[in-house]
């Protein structure tokens, strides 16, 4: 890491701690903790018996009975859409999942959907199980079960060669997390590591969460110090994260994390595809608007995304007229009805959430490394500012959360709280960052 790098670290270490002190002091606990959610959102369950899908297209429905379309993208689909090329596979790479309980039949679930979808087996796949049980409890353990196969299978998707390492903290306390990433991941400097979670910023607050909020910082500035890029989803919620107060969620609002939002079709659901493409197997691209969901399965959805409540505005975004972070910095599909086939507990499913953007923005960073060589790592997320070009710009929809008491951000031209940067052109992107 560079030294203004370090620098901006420390001041923002600094800034931190006097912002939460006045916190800490109208906090009546001096011990609290807090529990981090996931950020996948699950759709229907599919009954196929094949190790493929049968000629369905992006369109679900079939396989499920339904009446309306329904749509489904397996790696494919999704590598034509962002345009990822096939020069690339991650390898020489690692990308680094955390999640908390884990999946307990990971491995297997993670040879299914290569088997599904003809994918080789990742070079390696390491799992740090950090509970003894993996069953279901008052963590919402089964939601996390979900999480980690989605992580895991979307991040090995788009950088299939590279290596998979998987840390299962033994629960969703920002205590559990912050410990098991300290163990794990300077084992692998120079990785990228996936976060899907997050806990929105105005719920942080008591001595307990400031602290826990501080050691994260201050392990993601060890890990850059390695070379590691971290990357992290901005929330399902809204701007409002389901709260009165608009707030990013963290750790995504982290000045050192590559923040991601999500966006769906245009038009919804099945626009990420142009028309033509709907009974094929291909998903040339085709538009996107804000991720702002009536969600399938019944609560409405909505892609974070707010000024930061905690952090001061990183020079990379200087000249965006910010008085603090904003987050997000990019974005990716999210949406439920349009979203991701996901193998677990022998099943295939239909996944969405911010989430998904996460694990597979691990893998495009993946294979930006590779093509790099041997030069020095790049810092992000500031390496994607300055190249509008590379990304499909955002301009339709907002994310106020259905039902939310307050008023989100709309997209518009250029960087928005919305959806950031926008959505990727992988190809475009590692030719300016190679």
């Amino acid at each position: 890491m560079r030294k203004s790098h370090r620098r901006l670290g420390l001041a923002l270490v600094a800034v931190l701690s006097a912002v939460l002190a006045s916190a800490t002091a109208a906090s009546a606990s001096n011990n609290s903790d807090y529990l981090y959610v996931p950020d996948s959102a699950a759709g229907p369950m599919l009954t196929v018996s094949a190790p493929h899908l049968p000629g369905v297209g992006n369109d679900c429905a079939p396989l499920l009975g339904a009446p309306i379309p329904i749509g489904c993208y397996d790696p494919a689909q999704i590598r034509q859409a962002y345009d990822i090329p096939s020069t690339y596979d991650g390898t020489g790479q690692t990308i680094i999942v955390v999640d908390a309980y884990g999946d307990p039949t990971i491995e297997a679930d993670l040879a299914l959907f290569d088997q599904f979808f003809g994918l080789p087996a990742p070079p390696s796949f390491t799992v740090y199980r950090g509970s003894a049980t993996q069953t279901a409890g008052p963590h919402a353990v089964d939601g996390w079960v979900h999480e980690t196969a989605l992580d895991v299978e979307w991040a090995h998707a788009i950088a299939p060669k590279a290596n998979l390492v998987l840390i299962e903290a033994s629960s969703a306390s920002g205590s559990a997390v912050n410990a098991a990433m300290q163990q794990i991941v300077p084992k692998y400097p120079g990785a990228i590591v996936s976060m899907s979670f997050g806990i929105e910023e105005s719920a942080i607050s008591g001595n307990g969460n400031n602290t826990h909020v501080r050691q994260m910082h201050k392990n993601l500035q060890a890990f850059a110090a390695l070379g590691d890029t971290i990357v992290a989803s901005d929330g399902d919620f809204g701007a409002s994260n389901g709260t009165p107060v608009n707030s990013p969620q963290y750790p995504a609002s982290d000045p050192l994390t590559l923040s991601v939002g999500g966006t769906m079709g245009l038009p919804y659901p099945l626009g990420l595809c142009p028309p033509t493409d709907l009974l094929l197997d291909r998903c040339s691209y085709g538009g996107e608007q804000v991720w702002n969901e009536p969600s399938i399965v019944g609560t409405p959805v909505a892609t974070g995304g707010a000024p930061s409540l905690l952090w001061p505005t990183p020079s990379y975004q200087a000249g965006l007229g910010l008085s603090s972070r904003g987050v997000p910095d990019v974005a990716y599909n999210a949406a439920i009805n349009g979203g991701f086939l996901v193998a677990v507990g022998g099943h295939i499913g239909i996944f969405g959430g911010t989430s998904a953007g996460a694990p597979q923005w691990a893998g495009i960073i993946a294979l930006v490394n590779q093509a790099r060589g041997g030069k020095p790592a790049l810092s992000f997320p500031g390496a994607l500012y300055g190249h509008p070009g590379d990304f499909h710009d955002i301009t339709v929809g907002n994310n106020t959360l259905a039902g939310s008491s307050v008023t989100g951000y709309s997209a518009g031209t250029g960087w928005d709280f919305a959806t950031g940067l926008g959505t990727p052109n992988v190809a475009s992107l590692i030719d300016d960052l190679k």
